[in-house]
């Protein structure tokens, strides 16, 4: 049985999504659960594109001693020095350099010829070997270049010490079979190849992406990189959960297997569509909410008599759990931890005393509450941003609401927050109570945020089931677009969260303070 390495780059790649962006504690609380998840390696970014990302690669580094941590830099001594510098404080550090190989990109992008590339190729791959033992080479749109330049870009960067060579699908124009080909093709005619892992990195422009990468795995690659429930630019990238599940249900084909403790999946996906504000499609294979649901009566009589007949895997296996009632109004801190423990969330005390006041207002306003609500507090516990003392940034609170509203009476609101010490009220009207609730936020604020996108959704059962609300809102300063979420019963309340959440990032970023 072959080993496949999970290379995880939700926070470089995926982060690049349109809506995915993470704030500092944000990206620390899920590369902590990556490490939980036992992934292999964690890209914590793209160190030279921004302060806030050499910042957070450099969090990761002492957040995640388990895992290697990685950040991507180009060909050029300033990525790789200002990379080296945000990963050097790792317990396992390494540099990702890469370059395009493909004569589209050669030729329009880097305007350079072939014999520059394979030159530049030696010279930046050695100066990051001089820094960092781990080096990782990746040729940029590999799948659409020449082949037989190809096997020469990853010989000269094997010769110059790269330790993995990386064959990215860059914009999903390949096909399973083409990949397994350039696979096997690279195995026969690269030089010093059997000495370094050779991974894959899939995109799914075309819906192949994971297709792709596990027809890779079939022809000998050791490392695949992907991406929690497969976020990433465009269409995505190789879905982490996906590739993990195929390769462990189906270890009589591919005859390979991952450090991945699938227990985990199911949280990890969760949270991270917390943070983001992205929700998983209900038809999600692996972790979406049909994915183990059977509607059709043939289907259902055949489980009921044996669920092997229509579930290729156990629920239990990814960890989804059990949706039995538990816990009430009366119940008390100690059974609150235990029944989280029993379903695998490890909270600190200062955390697990934020959780037990909402699940106790929680509880008041519903009769009994059910584990998939104790997993809606526990995911938005991540939600809370405490102040940056370093940069000194006071972040907002809801304190109170109320709303006026009907058919034939203005709509307003008002609406109480806590900024720091100070506690601040006011009274709009708008053409809604939402509307008119953002802007007393805004007022009393003295910003311009404009909402971009607005939804709410149901997160747990019943008539009093728990309401998730996402916004997205953009500074008028900027245009930078900026994810918020909250949870209530009341959804009024879990959209006034959600709004200053998504406020709260845009103060952290640096804006309107």
């Amino acid at each position: 049985m072959n080993k496949v390495k999970i290379f995880d780059t939700t926070l470089r790649d995926g982060e690049q999504s349109p809506g995915c962006s993470m704030n500092l504690s944000e990206k620390i609380v899920m590369a902590r659960q990556l490490e939980k998840l036992g992934v292999d390696i964690i890209e914590a970014g793209f160190a030279i594109a921004s302060p806030m990302d050499f910042k957070s690669i450099q969090a990761i580094a002492q957040s995640a001693p388990n895992c290697v941590i990685a950040s991507l830099a180009r060909c050029n001594k300033l990525d790789i020095d200002t990379a080296w510098e945000a990963v050097k404080d790792a317990k396992k550090p390494r540099i990702h350099v890469f370059i395009a190989t493909s004569d589209v990109h050669m030729k329009y992008k880097l305007r350079m010829n072939p014999e520059q590339v394979l030159q530049t190729i030696t010279e930046m791959v050695s100066y990051a070997k001089s820094k960092c033992n781990d080096i990782e080479f990746s040729a940029e749109d590999a799948s659409r270049s020449d082949r037989e330049f190809l096997a020469k870009c990853f010989s000269n960067a094997i010769a110059a010490g790269a330790t993995t060579i990386n064959v990215p699908d860059t914009v999903g124009y390949s096909t399973p079979q083409e990949m397994g080909e350039l696979i096997s093709y690279l195995r026969e005619h690269v030089e010093g190849i059997n000495g370094v892992d050779i991974s894959v990195h899939c995109h799914n422009d075309l819906g192949m992406g994971v297709a792709n990468s596990l027809a890779c795995v079939k022809a000998g690659a050791t490392q695949v990189e992907c991406t929690v429930n497969g976020i990433g630019e465009r269409a995505g990238n190789a879905s982490l959960e996906e590739i993990v599940m195929a390769l462990r249900t189906r270890k009589d084909f591919y005859e390979a297997d991952t450090n991945i403790n699938t227990l985990e999946i199911y949280k990890s996906s969760r949270l991270l569509s917390n943070i983001t504000g992205v929700p998983i499609s209900p038809t999600k294979p692996i972790v979406g909410a049909n994915a183990f649901a059977h509607e059709a009566g043939i289907h259902q009589h055949g489980m009921i008599t044996n669920a092997q007949t229509y579930e290729i895997m156990n629920p239990d296996e990814i960890g989804i759990p059990h949706r039995a009632l538990v816990l009430g109004k009366h119940s008390g801190k100690h059974a609150l931890r235990e029944r989280l423990e029993t379903m695998g969330y490890e909270i600190p005390d200062e955390e697990l005393e934020d959780i037990f006041t909402r699940f106790k207002k929680l509880a008041d306003a519903k009769k009994v509450i059910t584990s998939s609500d104790l997993e809606a507090l526990t995911l938005h516990r991540s939600k809370i941003v405490k102040t940056d003392d370093e940069n000194n940034v006071p972040l907002c609170q809801l304190v109170s609401h109320s709303i006026t509203s009907g058919s034939d009476i203005p709509k307003i609101s008002y609406v109480k927050i806590k900024r720091d010490d100070k506690v601040m009220e006011g009274v709009e009207a708008g053409a809604g109570p939402l509307d008119a609730a953002f802007k007393v936020v805004n007022r009393l604020l003295g910003i311009e945020a404009r909402l971009e996108d607005f939804s709410v959704r149901a997160v747990t059962e019943g008539e009093d089931s728990i309401g998730e609300a996402v916004v997205k809102i953009s500074s008028s300063a900027t245009g930078e677009m900026y994810t918020g979420s909250g949870i209530s019963t009341d959804i009024v309340e879990a959209s006034l969260q959600a709004y200053l959440n998504g406020v709260n990032k845009m103060f952290e970023a640096g804006e309107s303070r």
